[in-house]
């Protein structure tokens, strides 16, 4: 059974407003469900159900209020509006009062651009109150076109902004005298670019102009919802192996079945080449570690007094052995001297010898002839 959550009507009596209407944002019992799904966009997009946001557990800090709550009609009660304020007055700061600033618009994706516009809002007199309209699903797309966020959703965005001191949901497009009276707005923030609205009027602001109740913020550059549609556009494909990849459905995505598989096979292919990845980088810090822990060992071993130590003891022994080699040349030199001393000597010897033998021999040869021939003195003398 669906059960439809309203806000607290005790809060509206008498105050003759629009009140927050959240159709679609309901809470589906799983026995009951129906079968086909609705088409609307909040039956497609669900969001948090209203009675999930039990704001007494946080005592400290909440978000502000909706035009309808009780802190938002304590302060709409004591505004006392028959004291108007020009903008002489608020922006020297005069006003007896706070200065009730509002400001509208979609806040789809809200980022940083629509922070910053708030911001200004809030800064633009002093003691400012912010009101800040945000227009519900079905004015959005009549107006400008499909939201990403439904209603619900952008209605928590803005009003958890610190900037921000009150929502109004299902704002108007146009703002006409009695949503202003009932508001008690002084002044409507927003840029100065001229916005249409029905029935060909060129710029819904322009009676606010002239009668001095408009104040311009300024855009912030390079930045806007439509911006932000651009890039999930163009990068499709990588947002949809994204979601691919953490669980989400071919059909929940709107993706066919061919394309889911082309899809997940990407992601297979992108998994395998993290990992390749994974394991180069592993072996290149493990080889890195190594090789520091070389370089290191290398230094302690061989350090500038280590060389130094080395090079003395090397020097050393180099000088020893030439020392050595120095004394075995010389000692080589005195051993061929003697050797050929001892040869010449023994040279001599020989031919001593030699010359001794030859003598003898002659001596045995002469003697006989000597003896028989003595008595010839001539032929002893022929021979001597």
């Amino acid at each position: 059974m669906d059960q439809k959550i309203e806000p607290n009507s005790s809060l509206l009596s008498g105050s003759g407003r629009s009140t927050p209407s959240f159709d679609g944002f309901q809470m589906d019992d799983p026995e009951t469900k129906d079968p086909e799904p609705a088409v609307a966009f909040e039956t497609q997009y669900p969001a948090m159900s209203l009675y999930d946001v039990n704001l007494d557990k946080y005592p400290f800090c909440q978000p502000c209020p909706f035009a309808t709550d009780a802190r938002a009609l304590e302060e709409l009660v004591a505004c006392d509006y028959t004291q108007r304020i020009s903008h002489e007055m608020a922006r020297s700061g005069q006003a007896m009062r706070r200065v009730r600033v509002y400001a509208d618009g979609i806040y789809d994706l809200f980022h940083q651009g629509h922070a910053r516009q708030l911001l200004q809002a809030k800064n633009i007199f002093p003691n400012v109150y912010l009101i800040v309209g945000v227009c519900n699903n079905d004015l959005t797309l009549k107006m400008k076109g499909r939201t990403v966020m439904n209603g619900f959703e952008r209605y928590e965005a803005v009003r958890h902004c610190r900037y921000v001191d009150e929502i109004v949901a299902n704002a108007p497009w146009t703002l006409t005298d009695e949503f202003l009276n009932e508001h008690k707005i002084d002044f409507v923030a927003h840029d100065d670019i001229p916005y249409g609205g029905e029935g060909g009027v060129n710029d819904i602001y322009a009676h606010l102009k002239a009668r001095g109740m408009f104040v311009a913020t300024e855009r912030t550059p390079g930045v806007s919802t439509s911006d932000i549609v651009a890039r999930i556009v163009k990068d499709y494909d990588l947002f949809v192996r994204r979601n691919l990849a953490r669980g989400y459905t071919a059909k929940e995505l709107n993706v066919s079945f061919l394309s889911e598989k082309k899809f997940r096979f990407q992601n297979k292919m992108d998994e395998l080449k993290d990992r390749g990845n994974m394991v180069r980088c592993s072996f290149l810090a493990r080889w890195e570690a190594k090789s520091r822990d070389l370089i290191e060992a290398f230094l302690q071993a061989f350090g500038r007094e280590r060389l130094c130590s080395i090079w003395r003891e090397s020097k050393g022994k180099l000088m020893s052995i030439w020392g050595s080699a120095a004394s075995l040349e010389a000692g080589a030199i005195d051993i061929s001297d003697s050797d050929d001393e001892y040869e010449d000597a023994q040279g001599e010897a020989v031919a001593e010898s030699d010359s001794g033998l030859e003598t003898a021999r002659w001596h045995d040869s002469v003697a006989p002839n000597l003896s028989r021939s003595s008595s010839s003195p001539e032929v002893v003398t022929g021979v001597c």
